[in-house]
């Protein structure tokens, strides 16, 4: 074997005994030249000639660069975090009072409590039975109004200052010999009151509790108003009560027949009275309620 090839052999055991981790440095490229990696265009700020790459990388990091709304967000967050602070520090405060306090001061402090918390519960009732009050004294009035409305309209009907309507009856009576008198007509009048008259008209004057009748030239007065034949009467109440009462015998209804007068009554389910008085004062008579 020649001297040739026992060098081969040698190498070929050199290349055998290498490890990997010489093989894989013996591979790669060599480092680049600084010179080069200087002349490479960066996005961010000029790179130093001379320095490796994690040096330029710690000085892109350092120092930091701080905009306004990174400020103002630290600023924000830094003022809540010492406000969640101070409430902690307060809690913890009276958490470590109550627990340093002795067994009076807490049973004090309990009493104290319950005393408040009745006083509240009676204030509460209180203002319950006050609000019950003012309700049950709104619906009071409001029905004393009504009453006092209702009442009104009632008296109005009797003393004639107010239209009325409601069934009833009419009686026409035709004195063509001028004989019916004002007292035949005031036996009408009482006759249909007795029978439960509410309302009475005759020939446009209202007639009320202190109405009077007097005889005049060819007619009759009716509280110093003139009317003349024929006498209508428009009376509101029960029909089947005010028609019976003025027919019965020897009654309204023949009296006047025996006049010579014509008398009709008829039946209505709706009549009415809108003849009016105005309201006039007693002279003399006072209310003796208080």
């Amino acid at each position: 074997m020649s001297d040739t090839d026992n060098e081969n052999d040698n190498n070929d055991n050199d290349n055998n005994d290498e490890t990997p981790e010489n093989r894989l440095r013996r591979e790669l490229p060599e480092e680049v030249p600084s010179s080069a990696s200087a002349d490479a265009p960066t996005d961010g700020p000029q790179a130093e000639p001379g320095l490796t790459g994690r040096q330029r990388l710690a000085n892109g990091v350092w120092p930091p660069r701080v905009t306004r709304a990174q400020l103002i967000v630290a600023v924000l967050l830094f003022g809540l975090g010492f406000g969640l602070a101070v409430q902690v520090a307060s809690n913890s405060d009276s958490d470590s009072a109550l627990r340093g306090a002795r067994q009076e001061d807490l049973v004090r402090i309990l009493d104290e409590l319950d005393d408040r918390t009745q006083r509240l519960a009676d204030e509460k009732q209180g203002l319950e039975k006050q609000r019950d009050e003012l309700e049950n004294s709104s619906d009071q009035a409001e029905e004393a109004r009504k009453q006092t409305v209702e009442k009104e309209g009632q008296l109005g009907i009797l003393a004639g200052t107010v239209a009325a309507e409601g069934p009833g009856i009419t009686m026409t009576i035709d004195d063509t010999k001028a004989t019916v008198k004002a007292d035949m007509l005031l036996d009408a009048i009482q006759e249909l009151r007795a029978a439960g008259a509410e309302a009475i008209q005759v020939n446009g004057v209202r007639v009320v509790a202190g109405t009077f009748l007097s005889d005049s030239d060819n007619g009759v007065s009716v509280d110093g108003n003139k009317i003349n034949a024929p006498y209508r009467f428009k009376v509101i109440g029960k029909p089947q009560d005010l028609e019976p009462a003025l027919n019965i015998p020897g009654g309204v209804v023949q009296t006047l027949e025996k006049e010579q007068a014509t008398v009709t009554v008829e039946r209505a389910d709706k009549i009415v009275v809108d003849a009016l008085r105005a309201a006039k004062r007693p002279d003399y008579a006072r209310s003796s309620s208080r």
